[in-house]
């Protein structure tokens, strides 16, 4: 009975609001930064390559950013993870147990900081400045929204997701980097499903379980999923796309700029391909009209 309950539960959050790689709308990587509007949070034993900006910022266990971290509100950064630059921080700082940091940590507000933290090049908190161990807050995060998912509150755990913030508004939606993920401007790693909002600008080979594009993106790179890949209206894709058991959808006024590898592919009518197309199964070219009929 046990054994069966365990399974029911991981069923339940396998795909849960963490488990996944999300870009948020206008989410673009400027000189090696991750730039965003809303939070950002980085599962456990990640590698983030590059420095990250965006409102808050919490990490996991294990994390390893290879540049800047700039929140505007606060930052949680949990043990054992390594900054490669400096920590500035808007509001308040987390930092747990033996977290590296190789520049400098400045902090607007209160620094709460664990055991044997290093911070070569110092640090500056205009607010109280308390040493102890603070309490993961990734983790509590995971265990929290796996109850909420659980019970059947979905709604609930996206308002967690939307709301870290004081008040944060709905449409400021956050950057997930599930945990063991592995992000750089050569290729952004994942198990998981991802899904790109629109508007966004990334470097970056994209590999997954699934792929979902939203519209007007640029990326840098190829998409490459065990699944399903679905592009929106007038992306362009600087690269292959590739899936070993799915379908490819290529949709209205996009671009691939290489070759795209399918079981099946949707391709709409106003959509180009400028390498080859290699699909195992059908190819259906979709009409304006098929649209039309289809709504």
């Amino acid at each position: 009975m046990n054994t069966n309950r365990e399974t029911t539960s991981l069923r339940a959050t396998a795909f849960g609001p963490l488990d996944k790689l999300s870009i948020p709308d206008g989410t673009t990587v400027e000189e090696h930064d991750l730039v965003t509007d809303g939070d950002v949070l980085v599962g456990a034993r990640s590698t983030v390559e590059f420095g990250v900006r965006g409102r808050n910022v919490i990490a996991g266990e294990g994390v390893t950013f290879g540049g800047d971290i700039e929140a505007e509100g606060d930052c949680r950064i949990d043990m054992w993870s390594d900054i490669a630059g400096n920590v500035l921080v808007g509001q308040d700082a987390y930092l747990g147990e033996r977290v590296h940091i190789e520049g400098q940590l400045m902090v607007s507000g209160d620094l709460d900081i664990g055991d044997d933290v290093n911070i070569e090049n110092g640090f500056e908190a205009n607010g109280w400045i308390v040493i102890r161990n603070p309490v993961p807050t990734i983790v509590f995060l995971f265990i929290y929204l796996s109850q909420l998912l659980r019970l059947g509150e979905e709604e609930a755990a996206e308002e967690v997701l939307t709301e870290l913030a004081d008040g944060g508004e709905p449409e400021d939606e956050p950057v997930v980097i599930p945990r063991n993920s592995h992000v750089s401007d050569d290729a952004w790693r994942v198990s998981t499903p991802a899904t790109i909002g629109d508007g966004c600008r990334l470097h970056g080979n994209i590999r997954a379980d699934s792929i979902e594009v939203g519209d007007d993106n640029n990326i840098f790179g190829s998409l490459r999923a065990r699944g399903d890949i679905t592009i929106g209206e007038g992306t362009r894709i600087h690269g292959d796309v590739t899936t070993r058991k799915g379908t490819v959808s290529v949709t209205e006024g996009t671009r691939v700029l290489g070759d795209v590898a399918c079981d099946d592919l949707l391709l709409h009518e106003g959509a180009a391909v400028d390498g080859s197309i290699r699909a195992r199964g059908e190819i259906t070219q979709v009409r304006e009209k098929q649209d039309r009929d289809l709504e």
